[in-house]
Formats: structure tokens, C-alpha cells, sequence
């Protein structure tokens, strides 16, 4: 099954402000809980804010998305199924 990409919108009070050692552990607990649901969902990268995340993850369905944040404890505010991406050269 083809994966699909999702924007993961995540309330984390006082992320932005975390150490690199607390990101660190952060990642860590998405990476045991991404090995667990492996190969249904994947991590790409994040942005951090000041107290929210936006993830971006490819996986087969919402529902995967779901499973990863129930088995990491990281909350899952929001999830955005991406429709298409556009950049600069899509002007071109």
C-alpha cells in the first residue's frame, strides 16, 4: 500500500524551549514506538515551535498516525492528510 504524507499538528507545552538532551528523548520515544508500527508509518523531520510541533510523516493511513502517538504518549492535536506540495517551481 502506497503511503500517504500528513502534517502532524502537536500541542507540547514548552517544546521550543527544550533542551537538546529532552529532544533528544523525545525522538527517541517516536523512534521505539515508529519501530513498533514499522513499515505502516515513518517519521520525515519536524519543526518545533514555541509550544507546538509539526510533523510530517508518510503512512498508510490516519489510523497509523493514531497508533504511533497512543504508543509514544505524543500527542496528536491535529492531523492533515497532505494533498499535493507545491514550491517555487511550480510557477515554472
Amino acid at each position: 500500500m502506497p503511503l500517504k504524507r500528513y502534517v502532524i499538528e502537536r500541542d507540547i507545552v514548552g517544546i521550543g524551549a527544550m533542551s537538546g538532551d529532552e529532544l533528544s528523548n523525545a525522538a527517541g520515544t517516536s523512534n521505539v514506538a515508529l519501530a513498533q508500527l514499522n513499515p505502516r508509518v515513518q517519521w520525515s523531520h519536524s519543526y518545533v515551535t514555541g509550544d507546538k510541533s509539526f510533523c510530517i510523516y508518510l503512512a498508510e493511513d490516519e489510523q497509523a498516525v493514531r497508533d504511533h502517538a497512543a504508543i509514544s504518549g505524543l500527542p496528536a492535536t491535529l492531523i492533515t492528510e497532505v494533498q499535493t506540495i507545491i514550491d517555487p517551481t511550480t510557477a515554472v
